[in-house]
């Protein structure tokens, strides 16, 4: 992505998870933010010098910019940034970029290039059409929490912001799709990733057992709807979880851990007779389980090609050998964060610039777009851009 231009007008997750995946890959990403600054830079403890470890985790290898876009001197600032750019991502309510006078209609018309990314709750039309979105709310309104939890414990929100970070993923998805096909007819073009399109997209299998048999999910816990052995089993130690995707693997499975009989039983030979016999099954395994330790086991298990893990703490997850042979975590002064997942043969990602501060490289930024000092402090005082030492 070097060479590549990004002016980042988004806010909280979706969008600076996007961002970020770009930024990692070398593209220039300009992160615009209003005078009150990213909201998240606030969503703590803990903070590392006031910022929010939620928005440092999410907005390395940015520069930032305070900018009030809500002044017609902002809005001239912007478009002038955009001369050079090649993404815009946005994540305003829909219709406010055109109340502003610069939407995507009059974005194409003066920067035909510009690929222009918005990430909103709905999109901008339909019944809930300019509704705000919000994780946890698509969540509940996709399915995804009536589909997770157990009997015991209800219907339950899954504890990452999937909705979010997925969202954020499909929005970088879309912008590699749209530049490539830039490539081909020399033109950008507006895209829109919503949040709700995203959480019924995520939705599998349950949406396809559903199109299936007119049946929405139940409630099973760690367990899967469509293959058994898929859940978690306690150990001497620690807990593990065990996967099994068909009947070739449970009866290497079997063998493995001393029970081949288990393999041609009738009531568990076949994938559909183990879940008719779940509750049996679980007995015979818990047993054999019990008797190890959690960690040699998996080890075993998993050197023998089966699908097993131990039940890890985050921080035992960032510290296990496998985490520091790969190298990801990565590191610079201060800032410490995972390394991006994508690992391309020769265009590697890279740690170049630690989270910004508010709006620290104001002068730095409008400096390469042409503004000299003088009038860079004269936008400074008409606080259409924000200083790097203003208080929020």
């Amino acid at each position: 992505m070097s060479g590549l231009r990004v002016i980042d007008l988004t806010r909280v997750l979706g969008g600076p998870y996007c961002t970020q995946i770009l930024a990692d890959h070398g593209a220039d990403v300009i992160k615009v933010e209003p005078p009150a600054g990213d909201e998240v830079r606030d969503w703590g403890p803990p903070f590392h010098d006031e910022d929010a470890a939620y928005f440092v985790g999410i907005n390395r290898n940015k520069r930032s910019i305070g900018l009030d876009l809500a002044s017609e001197g902002g809005r001239v600032v912007l478009l002038k940034m955009l001369e050079t750019a090649d993404v815009l991502i946005e994540n305003f309510k829909p219709g406010t970029l055109e109340k502003w006078g610069i939407g995507s209609d009059v974005l194409r018309a003066k920067f035909p290039r510009l690929v222009h990314c918005r990430i909103c709750g709905f999109g901008a039309d339909g019944p809930r059409g300019g509704n705000p979105g919000y994780d946890a709310i698509i969540q509940a309104m996709t399915g995804m929490i009536a589909a997770t939890g157990s009997p015991e414990s209800g219907p339950m929100r899954i504890g990452v912001p999937l909705v979010d970070i997925t969202t954020g993923l499909y929005a970088a998805i879309g912008i590699l799709m749209a530049l490539s096909e830039r490539q081909r007819s020399g033109q950008g073009q507006f895209l829109e990733t919503t949040l709700y399109e995203t959480g019924l997209a995520i939705m599998h299998p349950h949406t396809a057992n559903y199109f299936m048999h007119g049946k929405p999910p139940g409630l099973t816990g760690n367990e899967h709807p469509n293959l058994v052995p898929y859940a978690i089993f306690p150990t001497k130690t620690d807990n593990i979880f065990i996967g099994v995707g068909n009947d070739g693997t449970f009866r290497k499975l079997a063998k493995e851990i001393g029970k081949p009989e288990l393999g041609t039983d009738p009531r568990f030979a076949r994938n559909k007779d183990r879940i008719a016999n779940r509750e049996a099954l679980r007995a015979e395994l818990a047993a054999v389980f019990s008797q190890h330790e959690a960690e040699p086991l998996c080890n075993r298990l998993l050197a023998a090609g089966l699908p097993a893990g131990p039940v890890q703490k985050i921080d035992q997850a960032l510290t296990n050998p496998h985490t520091i042979h790969r190298g990801d975590v990565i590191e610079k002064d201060w800032y410490k964060g995972v390394a991006s997942p994508i690992r391309l043969e020769r265009s590697k990602p890279s740690l170049r610039r630690v989270p910004p501060k508010f709006s620290q490289h104001s002068a730095e930024v409008l400096g390469e777009f042409g503004y000299a000092k003088a009038e860079i402090d004269a936008l400074v005082a008409k606080g259409v851009v924000c200083g790097p030492d203003r208080k929020r």
